[in-house]
C-alpha cells in the first residue's frame, strides 16, 4: 500500500534586505528552524513570501496546513492604536499578506498555527488588540528567553501539552483584548496570555513563545496531524 503523501504546511517569511556570498539583495527570509520544525513533525514545509493580498485564497487552497511565523511588530493602525515609542517599524507588506492569509484559512477550514507575531495577527485579524509593550518576556536583543506557561484546562493547547512547560521567548508585545471567538488557552506567571483558540470545529491556535527554537514538537505534530486529517 502506497504511504500517503505528507501534508503541504505553508510558512509565511520576512521580504528583507540579507547578504551572503558576493550578495546584497532584497531577500525572503526564514530562520531555517521554522521549516526544521515542520519537517520534524511530518509534514513538508514551504515557504510563502509576502504577496499581493489578493492571492491569498488561491494560496491556502493548495495548502493542508499553514504557519505564520514571527517576525516585525504588527503596525497598530492594525488595531486602531496610534504606535508606542517602543514599537518597532511597520512590515506593511507582511501584514497585509498574513493577514489576508489568516482571513483565507478561516474561511477555508485550513489548521493555522500562529507562532509569536503571527499569534498577535490572528488575534488582530479576528477584532482584538495588543499590548505593544511589556517586559520580562525577552532575555535580551538578539537572545531567547524561556519561561513557564500554563495550559488553561478543556482547551485544544492542553490536550497537547496538558502540563506546565518551559517555552522559549523573545517578544514584547502581547494581547490585550481577545479577538472575536478566540479563548485564551496558556498564560505566563505574570498572567500574559500566552496562547489563544479559536473553538471546534476549526483548528486555529496561537502561541505566543517560539516552538521552532526549543525540542518540544507537540504542537507542530498537531497541526501536521490536523492538516492530514484535512487531506481525507
Amino acid at each position: 500500500m502506497p504511504t500517503p503523501p505528507k501534508p503541504l504546511i505553508g510558512v509565511t517569511t520576512y521580504l528583507d534586505q540579507a547578504r551572503w556570498g558576493v550578495w546584497d539583495l532584497p531577500a525572503a527570509l526564514l530562520p531555517a528552524a521554522y521549516p526544521r520544525l515542520v519537517q520534524a513533525s511530518g509534514g513538508l514545509a514551504v515557504m510563502l513570501p509576502p504577496d499581493d493580498p489578493s492571492a491569498a485564497a488561491e494560496a491556502v487552497a493548495r495548502l493542508d496546513g499553514l504557519v505564520v511565523a514571527g517576525g516585525a511588530d504588527v503596525e497598530p493602525v492594525r488595531y486602531g492604536a496610534e504606535p508606542d515609542p517602543r514599537t518597532g517599524p511597520p512590515a506593511r507588506a507582511r501584514d497585509g499578506w498574513e493577514l489576508a492569509l489568516i482571513d483565507a484559512a478561516l474561511a477555508a477550514g485550513t489548521p493555522l498555527l500562529g507562532i509569536c507575531r503571527g499569534m498577535q495577527l490572528l488575534n488582530v485579524a479576528l477584532g482584538g488588540t495588543l499590548v505593544q509593550h511589556l517586559d520580562g518576556h525577552t532575555e535580551a536583543v538578539g537572545v531567547m528567553g524561556s519561561h513557564p506557561v500554563e495550559p488553561v484546562p478543556g482547551t485544544l493547547y492542553a490536550s497537547v501539552v496538558p502540563e506546565r512547560a518551559e517555552v522559549p521567548t523573545y517578544h514584547h508585545q502581547c494581547v490585550e483584548v481577545l479577538g472575536k471567538g478566540l479563548t485564551a488557552s496558556a498564560h505566563a506567571a505574570d498572567g500574559t496570555v500566552e496562547a489563544i483558540e479559536l473553538a471546534a470545529p476549526a483548528w486555529a491556535l496561537g502561541v505566543q513563545w517560539h516552538p521552532e527554537m526549543g525540542e518540544d514538537l507537540r504542537v507542530m505534530r498537531e497541526l501536521v496531524a490536523a492538516a492530514s486529517r484535512g487531506r481525507e
